[in-house]
């Protein structure tokens, strides 16, 4: 991986340290330094190095069967999701829509080809996908990432499905470049969009887009069921309503806080010394 970089700027250690900390994931929790530096592209010895820098910052710990990332790491991603004012501005209202509902909403942005989940208020349910924050799933496989692919322009779509998936899922069957286009075409007209176990079996969510100040949509938020449990009538007939209202008030919200008076002042000078 080295030699990425095509600015002046461009710093490659960090560059490394970022590798391995995206190396490690819910199918790999914990791993031996080989493994590290195989995940990430790097020789041992530089893996090493950059281990023992991580752990010394307390983003990673060591233990007997290898290496591991700590929830110091959290603090990285809710940086990114706390800047945007999103999560303080979307839980109270997440959580009256898994009140009303009694099913789990959660919140994704697009990354690529992929989607990732940047909020989440879930309910006790056997599913056969744990997801949490950071989670990426296949942006075609989701009902989420359904609707942030319909908001894409032409080219921005396009250079999306042209990059690989990140998520780490076994392949599987997915639409036609044809029927993916057609399909996108009725979540951009009707406002939302259905997945019926696309992502998994047993896995079924709808999922609605959230707006910044400018329309633009910024982020999906979505309920998903047990499709033994609850039928694709109940979900869009009852759930849905519910779930457009809830996006409406975080987008509304939102907006009012993007646009909120922001003045930075500069600090007092120092002057002589008065009695």
């Amino acid at each position: 991986m080295a030699g990425r970089g095509i600015g002046p700027d461009f710093v490659e250690a960090l560059a490394r340290g970022l590798d391995v900390i995206a190396a490690f994931g819910a199918d790999r929790p914990t791993m031996s330094l080989t493994e590290v530096a195989s995940a990430a592209g790097l020789a041992r010895p530089t893996a090493r190095r950059l281990l023992l820098t991580l752990e010394e910052m307390g983003f990673v710990r060591a233990s007997g069967h290898g290496f591991a990332l700590t929830p110091r790491v959290l603090g990285l991603g809710m940086a990114y999701v706390s800047s945007l004012g999103l999560w303080d501005i979307a839980r109270p209202h997440m959580e009256k829509l898994v009140t009303g509902t009694g099913e789990s909403s959660s919140m994704a942005q697009l990354d690529g080809a992929d989607i990732v989940y940047v909020a989440r208020v879930s309910v006790p349910r056997i599913i056969t996908l744990r997801v949490e924050i950071g989670t990426r799933f296949p942006a075609v496989r989701t009902s989420q990432g359904k609707v942030l692919l319909a908001a894409l322009s032409p080219d921005e779509l396009e250079s999306a499905l042209a990059q690989p998936s990140r998520a780490g899922l076994p392949p599987a069957p997915e639409p036609s470049r044809e029927q993916l286009l057609g399909e996108l075409v009725e979540v951009r007209a009707r406002g939302w969009a259905l997945a019926d176990e696309e992502l998994a079996p047993g896995i079924r969510s709808v999922a609605v887009p959230v707006r910044d100040g400018t329309g633009t949509v910024r982020a999906a938020m979505n309920v998903t069921v047990h499709a033994a449990e609850t039928s694709t009538e109940r979900l869009v007939q009852e759930y849905l309503p519910q779930l457009l209202r809830t996006a409406g008030e975080v987008s509304a919200e939102w907006a009012l806080w993007q646009s909120r008076p922001h003045v930075q002042t500069a600090p007092p000078r120092e002057g002589p010394a008065t009695a």
